[in-house]
C-alpha cells in the first residue's frame, strides 16, 4: 500500500471514528493523565466518607457488556478495601427465594464511614428477572410500589444513595460480545443469560423504560452513562460521582518513617531452611 493510500486509509478510519461517536478517539496518555488526576480526588473523597461517618451507596446497572465493572474496578483501584467495598451477589439460594425481596441486600448496605458500590443490585428485579421470567408479573409490579419507598426510607437512614444506568447501543454491545468470545481472558464475562439478553434487546429496552419511569426518583434519580466509548464513561462517571460528594482533604499529620530498631544480636535461620518459589521469569 503506498503511503498515499495509507493516509487516505487512517483519515477515513478517523473521520468514521468522529462520525460513530461525534468526538475523536481519546489519546492513551490524556486519559491516563485524567483518570490518574480523579482517582486521586476519589481518595480525598474516601478519606472524607470515613472522618465524617458517610453512608454511600453507588449503584451500577445497565445493558450487559455496558462497561459497568471497568468503571467499578477504576474507582476501587486506589481506594482502601475497608472504606469502599464491591458487592456482586449471584443467584439467589433457594431460602432468599422465600424472603422479603430486599432482604438479602440490606446486609450488605454501609455502616458509618463506608461507600459500597453495587455491581448490579436490587434492580434485578426490574430488568434480568423480569425479562426472563424468573419471577411473576405481580411480583414485577410488587417491586415497582415498593423500590421508591425502600429507597426513600433509606436517605431518610442518612444513606447517600447514587444510581448510575450505563447505556450501550446494539452495535457496541454486538462489538464487546464478539471481543469477549474471541479473548480467552475475558470468556467469563460472557455467561449463558448474557447471550439469552441478546436475542430479548427490545424486551430490556421496555423494561428499562418501565422502570425508569417508577423509580426515577427525586431524592435518588437516575444517572445515565454514554457508554459506547469506555474510557469516556468511566472518566464521566467518575468525575461525576466526585460531585455527588461535598468532600474536602482531610488535613493528617505528615508521615514520617520511624528510624528502624537497631541490631541487638538477632542471627536469622540459614536461608536454605526457607522454601522459595522456581524463580522462573
Amino acid at each position: 500500500m503506498s503511503k498515499k493510500n495509507h493516509t487516505e486509509e487512517s483519515t477515513e478510519k478517523s473521520d468514521k471514528r468522529k462520525l460513530d461517536s461525534g468526538k475523536p478517539k481519546l489519546k492513551n496518555k490524556y486519559y491516563e493523565n485524567e483518570l490518574a488526576n480523579l482517582q486521586v480526588e476519589l481518595v480525598k473523597m474516601q478519606e472524607w466518607i470515613k472522618a465524617k461517618g458517610l453512608k454511600v451507596v453507588v449503584l451500577f446497572e445497565g445493558r450487559d457488556a455496558a462497561g459497568k465493572g471497568g468503571v467499578i474496578k477504576r474507582i476501587t483501584q486506589s481506594l482502601n478495601p475497608r472504606v469502599c467495598r464491591v458487592v456482586a451477589l449471584g443467584t439467589p439460594t433457594e431460602k432468599e427465594k422465600t424472603q422479603w425481596y430486599f432482604q438479602r441486600y440490606v446486609p450488605h448496605l454501609p455502616a458509618a464511614g463506608e461507600m459500597v458500590l453495587f455491581d448490579r443490585s436490587w434492580y434485578n428485579r426490574a430488568g434480568v428477572e423480569r425479562v426472563m421470567e424468573f419471577c411473576t408479573k405481580e411480583e414485577v409490579q410488587e417491586f415497582f410500589r415498593s423500590c421508591p419507598e425502600f429507597e426513600r426510607i433509606l436517605v431518610r437512614s442518612g444513606i447517600k444513595l447514587i444510581k448510575y444506568w450505563f447505556s450501550v447501543s446494539d452495535d457496541e454491545q454486538e462489538k464487546r460480545f464478539q471481543d469477549r468470545i474471541n479473548d480467552r481472558t475475558k470468556n467469563w464475562k460472557l455467561s449463558p443469560m448474557d447471550l439469552k439478553s441478546r436475542a430479548k434487546w427490545v424486551e430490556y429496552s421496555q423494561a428499562k423504560d418501565d422502570m425508569f419511569n417508577y423509580t426515577d426518583i427525586k431524592q435518588a434519580p437516575w444517572w445515565v452513562v454514554n457508554a459506547d466509548d469506555k474510557k469516556r464513561a468511566r472518566l464521566n462517571c467518575i468525575s461525576h460521582l466526585l460531585t455527588q460528594i461535598d468532600y474536602g482533604e482531610i488535613n493528617y499529620p505528615k508521615i514520617e518513617l520511624p528510624e528502624r530498631q537497631h541490631d541487638i544480636g538477632y542471627v536469622r535461620p540459614p536461608i536454605t531452611d526457607q522454601t522459595f518459589i522456581p524463580e522462573i521469569y
